[in-house]
């Protein structure tokens, strides 16, 4: 829908235009998707019964709301997608620097204006895109910076006295009336700062420099805060926390179907699709079961979380390694293999917090290992358990995968394999195929040699062979066989 019309007050008040409160706007803009059965908050997974249900109704009760959750949940996402349940467009005075309601002015500069023309006043339109606010909260966020300050240079500039509230330079919370206004990490805000803001939330006034002005400030507030920053940062002082009319705990995604969804929806695939780089289904959920090992590790601090910003640089960067391998061979298409998640190792180290027992392992050998207990979790759901302990002569499917390795000493898949060398190094090993056809005979022909490999490293996992890494590549071994052979 393009810009309205109309263009005077006049005009407006012809078209009988009926101004309304943001919180009014949210809550009938709701009310009609509600009614419509259309989503509000389309790209939101994970949250349609939890999360979601308490935002609503909290926009229902026209209330403040503070979003509580550890990183990489959504929490500015869910403030953001707000913004589409405001009215398109709505008319403010023209020039005014705080979106001025023509029907309701609050500045001086409005108020004269609409005075001395009346109707010939000029408008203009603000579209919703556009009211939308967010102020990252710093520990060097001044009430200036928030609220306002005088300004010498304007009192000069106009001659004015400082006792004249011309001279006022308002900050960003008036320079957003009419708008969402969000402040991230509110913890992060000194105490100082956070009373500030009592006024502004219940009474609807500001005062600034000794200037009492009564500005019922038009806003709808979303306040975003880690519980972490109670303890760790800083804390919302009590009686800000009273003037929140909602605060909503948001959480990870609970299913790996969920957090793929996420990863999918989210990673900047730069033009690569499934054509020129194939991503086998046990690939993706490999990669999302290594963020639900991350936040079970107990080398993470879980306090801090791992956000799903982690699995989403993951699979950036397990696509990055499979076209360089393929570019590298000579080839325009590949298919993501086990070993290629070495190469996503980097966007894993920088998005967990350690603990002490972490920092003694080291920040990639933690990788490494979640990689490995991934491994572990997801085999059992495709082939049976490998037990530690078992009875003699009975029969273990495991055997002849690991009977062939017995004899081998030089099974190595190399990390610059083209796609014909590295499918008939496993093909190679026979009863790979043989436990593929008895336990996932419904497998997709383009996934079954990510699956021999996975055999292979869930092997290792479990203790029946070793795994070596070197500079250019994987080696696999039997355990024992190599010992016993060189006696």
């Amino acid at each position: 829908m393009s810009k309205p019309a109309i263009k005077t007050l006049g005009e407006l008040k012809k078209a009988n235009y009926a101004s309304r409160g943001i919180k009014d706007e949210l809550r009938q803009n709701l009310l009609r998707n509600i009614k419509e059965g259309k989503n509000s908050f389309e790209g939101i997974h994970g949250y349609e019964y939890t999360v979601i249900p308490e935002l609503e109704r909290a926009i229902l009760s026209k209330h403040n709301i503070n979003l509580l959750g550890l990183r990489g949940q959504a929490k500015t996402r869910l403030a953001r997608l707000m913004v589409q349940l405001l009215d398109e467009w709505v008319p403010v005075v023209e020039g005014s620097e705080l979106n001025d309601d023509p029907f309701n002015p609050l500045s001086r500069y409005a108020k004269e204006l609409i005075n001395e023309k009346g109707d010939d006043t000029q408008v203009d339109w603000l579209h919703r895109d556009d009211r939308f606010a967010e102020k990252l909260a710093t520990p060097d966020v001044t009430v200036a910076d928030l609220i306002g300050d005088v300004d010498p240079i304007k009192a000069a500039n106009l001659k004015l006295s400082y006792a004249d509230d011309r001279v006022i330079h308002f900050g960003m919370i008036p320079r957003a009336n009419r708008c969402i206004f969000v402040i991230n990490e509110l913890p992060d805000l000194q105490a100082r700062i956070q009373v500030a803001l009592f006024n502004i939330l219940q009474e609807g006034d500001i005062q600034i420099r000794g200037f009492k002005l009564r500005l019922p400030l038009d806003l709808q507030f979303v306040f975003t805060a880690n519980p972490e920053d109670y303890t760790n940062r800083g804390s919302i002082v009590t009686p800000l926390k009273d003037r929140i009319g909602s605060q909503i705990l948001t959480h990870y995604p609970e299913t790996i179907e969920i957090a793929r969804t996420i990863t999918q929806q989210e990673a900047r695939r730069d033009g690569r699709n499934e054509e020129q780089i194939y991503v086998p289904s046990l690939a993706k959920d490999l990669l999302e079961q290594i963020s639900f090992e991350a936040r079970d590790s107990e080398y993470i601090d879980v306090k801090s979380g791992v956000s799903a910003r982690m699995s989403i640089t993951a699979y950036e960067n397990l696509l990055s390694t499979a076209e360089r391998r393929a570019l590298l061979a000579g080839e325009e298409t590949t298919t993501v293999r086990l070993g290629d998640f070495m190469g996503m190792i980097p966007a894993i180290t920088g998005k967990v917090e350690l603990v002490y027992e972490g920092e003694q392992e080291g920040a990639a050998s933690v990788a490494h290992t979640l990689i490995g207990d991934a491994i572990k979790t997801l085999f059992i759901s495709y082939f049976p358990e490998i037990k530690k302990l078992e009875k003699q002569n009975e029969n273990n499917p495991y055997d002849p995968i690991i009977a062939w390795f017995f004899d081998q000493t030089d099974f190595e898949l190399l990390d610059d394999l083209n796609e014909a060398e590295y499918k008939k190094m496993l093909d190679d090993v026979a009863p790979l195929q043989t436990l593929i056809n008895t336990y996932q005979a419904d497998l997709d022909k383009k996934d079954q040699y990510f699956m021999k490999e996975f055999i292979l490293w869930a092997l290792v996992e479990f203790k029946k062979l070793s795994k070596y890494r070197m500079s250019e590549g994987m080696r696999f071994k039997d355990l024992y066989g190599s010992y016993i052979n060189g006696l």
